[in-house]
């Protein structure tokens, strides 16, 4: 090749070269704008966010709790001794009424009369004193002596009555026997506890209920029972009563709940599980998972027109399956970020790549 060709050749590349750096100045923007929006594209925090709705809610609760009789009674004996009979078992009926313990009496008997001959003999005496004064044959305090020995005898008298009385044990009311802790014949100090009485009609439950759903429950509610015993069906009940003070270390107060009727099968000791539903009422649902925690409280990420996320203290209430009520902090509308809450920090700018309607559209527990 010769010189001259070689020349020509350089001289081609080193055109071809300038064209090519001329048209890629050209189609580039001015200074460095595109490189730092692209840079502030890939800044861009993406989150997900949901309009929060107030909805017309009714909170459903289910809690566990165990059967009991409301009315119950441990009889004991009053009168120390031997037993001589027990009529009942556990589970007999008893009647109202009816003998269910007999002691043995014969010492009191015997006291008893000892006490009627000397109260006998303290109004004979008293008697006599009565005629002597008139006749003005004996003093008035001698008189006086035997008005207060015959006080004395009636009172020993009705004494030995009164506990000839309590060697026989009478049902207090309608019931059934469940427990028997003594048998005929035994010799028992005073107050043992020889039976248990309850009124299978008053069977209720007791269950704990959160300090925020209390105030929204009132006595006479209906509510269902369900006993685990019994199947999967369930049964009426109401609140008999709410305790009037809620444990400070748990939040959590005491309701009564009682059977209306009381359900064929059911027994004390038995678990149930309480169907709680309060009156439907406007509520500021949120998805629990955009509710965030530190030492400060509760907060969430709210998204301004800015497109900036703004962290937003809140206060909340009830929790219904996934979301839960917020009481303070937003209103309806707002968007507050659901998901992308990682790293995310006040003030950053975000991007929103999906965004929901209404928060807590299901109700229920």
């Amino acid at each position: 090749m010769t010189p001259i060709k070689t020349s020509r050749h350089a001289s081609l590349v080193v055109l071809i070269l300038a064209l090519a750096g001329a048209g890629i100045s050209a189609c580039a923007p001015d200074g460095p704008t595109g490189a730092s929006q692209s840079r502030r594209a890939v800044r861009a925090h993406l989150v997900e966010t949901v309009a929060v709705q107030s909805r017309r809610i009714s909170h459903v609760a289910t809690r566990t709790g165990t059967l009991e009789a409301r009315r119950e009674v441990k009889i004991f004996n009053q009168e120390e001794g031997r037993i001589t009979a027990i009529g009942a078992y556990e589970g007999d009926r008893a009647e109202r009424g009816e003998v269910l313990v007999r002691m043995d009496d014969a010492l009191l008997r015997a006291q008893l009369d000892k006490a009627a001959a000397t109260s006998a003999q303290a109004q004979t005496d008293r008697n006599r004193l009565r005629t002597l004064v008139r006749k003005r044959l004996a003093a008035e305090d001698e008189l006086a002596r035997a008005e207060t020995a015959l006080k004395v005898a009636h009172a020993e008298e009705a004494l030995l009555r009164t506990r000839l009385q309590y060697t026989v044990i009478r049902a207090p009311f309608t019931g059934t026997v469940t427990l028997r802790a003594a048998e005929p014949g035994d010799v028992v100090p005073k107050y043992t506890h020889i039976l248990t009485l309850i009124d299978p009609r008053t069977l209720m439950t007791r269950v704990e209920v959160s300090e925020l759903l209390l105030p929204l429950l009132h006595i006479g509610d209906a509510v269902m029972v369900r006993i685990d015993a019994l199947g999967d069906g369930a049964f009426p009940g109401r609140i008999q009563r709410i305790h009037p003070i809620v444990d400070p270390r748990t939040r959590q107060g005491v309701v009564e709940i009682r059977l209306a009727p009381v359900p064929d099968g059911a027994r004390a000791g038995q678990l149930c599980r309480v169907r709680l539903k309060t009156p439907a009422r406007q509520r500021l649902m949120l998805p629990f998972a955009a509710l965030r925690r530190d030492e400060t409280g509760e907060y969430v990420f709210v998204v301004d027109d800015a497109g900036k996320a703004r962290r937003t203290a809140v206060r909340t209430g009830m929790r219904q399956a996934t979301a839960v009520e917020i009481l303070d902090g937003v209103t309806a509308g707002t968007r507050v970020v659901t998901r992308g809450l990682l790293g995310l920090e006040d003030g950053m700018a975000v991007r929103t790549v999906a965004h929901t309607g209404p928060a807590g559209a299901q109700a229920g527990s």
